[in-house]
C-alpha cells in the first residue's frame, strides 16, 4: 500500500473529509467524530507533514446524498481537478458521497490528477483498473446501504400509519393520552378558543375574518412549542392568517388520521444540482386516512365544505370560473352571473365619477384581441334589484325563525367571547397564586431568591390587573345588546329584513353572503330587439325560475318630444313666434323633457330637429330682402345696409326671422336715384359678369 504513495503525491496536501450525517449524529456520535479527526495522525505515519494536512469539517450534520449543500465535498472536487491534492482520506468511502452521480464523478476526476482516496481499508489510486473497481462497488454498496435503510424505516412508518398509530406532533387543541390515544386538550381555554376559531369562520367565511375579528375583540390564541426548554408548553399570542389556514386545512380537527398529506419532490437547479422541495398532495392521494380516529371539533363533511370556501376565496387565474369570495364592492352578484351568450361569468366594472357606477362585463373578446367592444354589458341595478326583491320575498316567511336563531346565535357569541375572556383572567389570577405560594414557601432569610420571587410575584399581579381592564374596556366597546330595551330593538329590526337589508349598517359583503346562501348563480340572455333582459335564476336547492327585466330607455330618448308636443308645436308655428308658443306651453304648466319651463331656444331646437316652418304673416306689397336685391340689380349686402341705415322699411317677426320690406313708389325712386349717383354699389349684374 505504501509503494502507492509516491513523491508527487507526499508534495501536494492531503485533504481530511470529514462528514456526518445529522446533527443529531454529531451531538450523540461524538466517537465516530473523533475517529474521524484522528485520520490526521495516519496521514502523518503515511509520511505528510503537519503542514500538509488540511481538515475539512464544514460538512458535519449535511446528508451525502447530493453535493449542493456540502461546501467542503466541493473544495474537494474543485481542487482535485486543478491538480492540488495528492489524497483525499476519510473514514470509510459512504463519507465522501452517498451519490454514485457524485462518486463516480470524483473517481473519474482522481483518476486523471493522479490522486488517491485513502480509508481505513486501504489505499486506492483510481487510475489503476482494479482499485477503481474495488472502490466503484464502495460506492455502489453505499448507495444500496442507503436504500435498504430508508426502505426499512419507511415500511415500519407506513405501518403503524396504516393502523393509525404512528405519533406525531398534535395540533393545538389535541394531546396525546397515557395510552397514546389523541383526545381533546384538557385545558378550556384552549378547547374553546379552537371552536370560537371555528365558528367565527362561518361567519366570516374567510381566514383574514377570523383574524380581523380576533383581533377587534383583543383575543389571543394558543400554540404548543416542540423541542427545546419550551418543550410541551402553551405560548399565547395574535393568530395570524397563516395559523389559521392551517388550522382550515388540518383533517385532525374533523377526527380524521391522515399519513401523506406532503412529499418531497426532487428538482434540477440551474446549476444542475438537485434540491429536494415538500410540496401538498391532493386528498385522493394521501396515503393513510382514517376518519372518525378521534374525537372532532368540526364534522368531516363541514370539513370538506371549508375547503370549498377556501378554494372559492382564492383569486388567482387558476380559479376564475368560481364564483369567488364576497367583497366589498357595490356589486351583489359579482362572479354569480354567467352571459346567456357565450357562457363565461361576468366581471364587475366601476364607471363614472370616480368608478361609484357598478356594470356586469363579458369582456373576454376584447381581452383575448377578438373585438373592441364587450359581449355583454349590464348596469348592476338591473339585475341587483330584482333578483333581491325576489330573494327577499322567498325568505320572508322564515324571517322572524331566521330573526330568532341570528338573535340567539349573537347572544352565544357574546357569551364565548365572554368565557374566552373569564378564563384568561383565571389563568393570570392562576399564575400569580402559584408565584405567591412559592414567595411563601422560600426561606425569608435567602434574600437573594426571595427578592426575584417577590418581584415575579408582583408582576403576576399586574398581569391579572392589566387582563381585568383590557376586559372591561373591551366590554364597553362591543356589548351591543346590554339591556331589554336594545335586545327588542334589535328583534323588530331583524324581522323587517328589508329595513334591514337596506340599512346603513349592513354592508355589501353582508349583502352579498346572504344572497350567496340562496342562489348559486343567474344566467343573463339580453335581447336587443325588444329591450329586455331574461334572468335565469338558479337556487342553492337546484330549483330554476325566470325573471323578465325591461331596459331602460338610454338618455337621449328619456328627453326625447311625444309626438303630441311636436305635433302642437308645428300646428302653432303657423302663426305664433318661438316666445308666444313658449308663453303657452308654460302657461297651460306643460314642462319640457327635463322637467323645466319651456323657453323660446327650446322651441326653435324643436323646430330645427323637425323642420317645422315658421309664421307666413308677409303682406302681399312686402319684398324679401333677395327680391329687394333683384328689383334695384344690387346685392344683398347692399339691402342689409339700407335697413341698417333706415333708408327703407324693414320688419322681422323675431330674432333669426327673415326681414319683410315696404317700398311705395317715392322711396323707389329716390333709391334708384342714389344708385346712379353713387360709384361704391356692386351692381349684381356685375357680380354676375
Amino acid at each position: 500500500m505504501i509503494s502507492k504513495i509516491q513523491p508527487s503525491h507526499l508534495h501536494k496536501p492531503a485533504y481530511i473529509y470529514i462528514r456526518q450525517s445529522t446533527m443529531g449524529q454529531v451531538r450523540h456520535h461524538q466517537q465516530s467524530t473523533e475517529r474521524q479527526y484522528a485520520l490526521s495522525d495516519k496521514a502523518l505515519q503515511l509520511g505528510w507533514s503537519a503542514n500538509m494536512i488540511r481538515i475539512l469539517d464544514r460538512d458535519l450534520g449535511v446528508s451525502g446524498t447530493q453535493m449542493a449543500d456540502r461546501e467542503d465535498f466541493q473544495v474537494i472536487v474543485a481542487d482535485v481537478s486543478m491538480r492540488k491534492v495528492g489524497a483525499v482520506i476519510s473514514l470509510e468511502a459512504s463519507r465522501l458521497s452517498r451519490s454514485n452521480t457524485d462518486w463516480y464523478r470524483l473517481l473519474e476526476l482522481c483518476a486523471y490528477t493522479d490522486t488517491l482516496i485513502i480509508d481505513e481499508d486501504g489505499i486506492y489510486n483510481p487510475a489503476d483498473f482494479n482499485d477503481q473497481l474495488l472502490l466503484g462497488l464502495k460506492g455502489t454498496m453505499s448507495q444500496a446501504e442507503l436504500h435498504f435503510i430508508h426502505a426499512r424505516l419507511q415500511g415500519g412508518r407506513l405501518n403503524k400509519a396504516q393502523k393509525g398509530e404512528l405519533r406525531s406532533p398534535l395540533p393545538v387543541g389535541f394531546v396525546y393520552d397515557d395510552d397514546g390515544r389523541t383526545v381533546f386538550d384538557p385545558d378550556r381555554e384552549v378547547r374553546d378558543s379552537v371552536l370560537l376559531l371555528f365558528d367565527s369562520f362561518r361567519q366570516t367565511g374567510s381566514a383574514y375574518g377570523v383574524v380581523h375579528r380576533f383581533s377587534k375583540q383583543g383575543l389571543k390564541f394558543p400554540k404548543r412549542a416542540y423541542g427545546g426548554v419550551w418543550s410541551g408548553k402553551l405560548i399565547w399570542g395574535r393568530l395570524t392568517d397563516n395559523r389559521v389556514l392551517a388550522i382550515l386545512k388540518n383533517p385532525c380537527y374533523a377526527g380524521a388520521y391522515v399519513y401523506g398529506r406532503y412529499q418531497s419532490v426532487k428538482e434540477i437547479r440551474p446549476d444542475g444540482s438537485f434540491r429536494s422541495r415538500t410540496t401538498k398532495v391532493p386528498m385522493s392521494s394521501w396515503t393513510v386516512l382514517i376518519k372518525d380516529h378521534h374525537e372532532a371539533y368540526i364534522g368531516w363533511d363541514e370539513y370538506i365544505h371549508h375547503q370549498g370556501i377556501l378554494k372559492k376565496n382564492r383569486t388567482n387565474a387558476e380559479h376564475t370560473l368560481l364564483g369567488g369570495p364576497a367583497r366589498e364592492g357595490l356589486a351583489l352578484f359579482q362572479g354569480l352571473i354567467i352571459c346567456g351568450n357565450c357562457g363565461r361569468r361576468l366581471t364587475v366594472r366601476y364607471k363614472g365619477n370616480g368608478g361609484i357606477y357598478p356594470n356586469y362585463e363579458c369582456n373576454w373578446r376584447r381581452r383575448e384581441g377578438l373585438s373592441t367592444s364587450s359581449c355583454m354589458n349590464i348596469r348592476c341595478d338591473l339585475i341587483d334589484e330584482p333578483v333581491t326583491m325576489r330573494a327577499l320575498e322567498v325568505i320572508q316567511p322564515k324571517q322572524i325563525e331566521i330573526a330568532i336563531k341570528a338573535f340567539e346565535k349573537f347572544e352565544q357569541r357574546e357569551n364565548a367571547l365572554g368565557n374566552q375572556w373569564r378564563m384568561r383572567i383565571e389563568r393570570a389570577e392562576y399564575e400569580a397564586s402559584l408565584a405567591q405560594r412559592r414567595y411563601e414557601e422560600v426561606d425569608p432569610s435567602n434574600r437573594l431568591v426571595a427578592s426575584t420571587l417577590e418581584r415575579r410575584w408582583d408582576n403576576a399581579l399586574v398581569k391579572v390587573e392589566e387582563i381585568k381592564k383590557q376586559y372591561s374596556q373591551q366590554q364597553r366597546k362591543a356589548r351591543i345588546t346590554a339591556t331589554e330595551e336594545q335586545k327588542k330593538q334589535l328583534m323588530s329590526l331583524a324581522t323587517d329584513l328589508p329595513r334591514l337589508w337596506k340599512a346603513s349598517t349592513t354592508n355589501a359583503k353582508d349583502r352579498k353572503r346572504i344572497l350567496r346562501l340562496l342562489i348559486k348563480d343567474i344566467t343573463v340572455e339580453k335581447f336587443t330587439t325588444s329591450k329586455q333582459l331574461v334572468l335565469h335564476l338558479r337556487w342553492q336547492g337546484g330549483a330554476c325560475e325566470d325573471i323578465p327585466v325591461d331596459i331602460p330607455p338610454m338618455y337621449y330618448e328619456q328627453i326625447r318630444y311625444g309626438n303630441k308636443i311636436i305635433e302642437k308645436v308645428r300646428a302653432l308655428a303657423k302663426d305664433h313666434s318661438n316666445n308666444q308658443i313658449a308663453s303657452a306651453f308654460n302657461h297651460e304648466k306643460v314642462k319640457s323633457a327635463t322637467g323645466r319651463p319651456f323657453t323660446a331656444g327650446m322651441i326653435g331646437w324643436i323646430k330645427y330637429k323637425h323642420r317645422i316652418a315658421g309664421p307666413t304673416l308677409k303682406g302681399p306689397e312686402e319684398l324679401t330682402v333677395k327680391q329687394v336685391a333683384k328689383k334695384f340689380d344690387v346685392s344683398t349686402n347692399v339691402v342689409y345696409y339700407w335697413i341698417k341705415c333706415k333708408l327703407i322699411d324693414a320688419r322681422k317677426l323675431n330674432k333669426g326671422s327673415p326681414y319683410w320690406v315696404t317700398i311705395d313708389s317715392r322711396k323707389e325712386q329716390a333709391l334708384f336715384d342714389r344708385i346712379g349717383n353713387t360709384t361704391k354699389i356692386n351692381r349684381q349684374s356685375a357680380e354676375h359678369s
